[in-house]
């Protein structure tokens, strides 16, 4: 099916550029494009980070090279 439809001038360049250095026409460009478009599984909408809270006493350890080793724990070694 033909069809008309408009793209900002340097979308269209970037494309036909595109399409040059992999000598591909600009129709396959587009009908894969959409391809993908199509079958891509849409995103569930944006991402919200859950409220979390703290209880405890907070921090313990104040020693960076401590705390370092505690992170590293059974983990392979401690980084150097």
């Amino acid at each position: 099916m033909k069809t008309t439809v408009e793209i900002p001038d340097s979308l269209f360049r970037a494309a036909k550029k595109h399409c040059a250095e992999r000598g591909i026409p600009l129709r396959e460009l587009f009908e894969s494009g959409l391809r993908q478009a199509l079958t891509q599984p849409r995103q569930a909408g944006r991402f919200r980070l859950k409220p979390f809270g703290f209880q405890g006493e907070g921090q313990l350890v104040h020693d960076w090279s401590r705390i370092r080793e505690m992170i590293y724990e059974g983990r392979g070694g401690i980084p150097e």
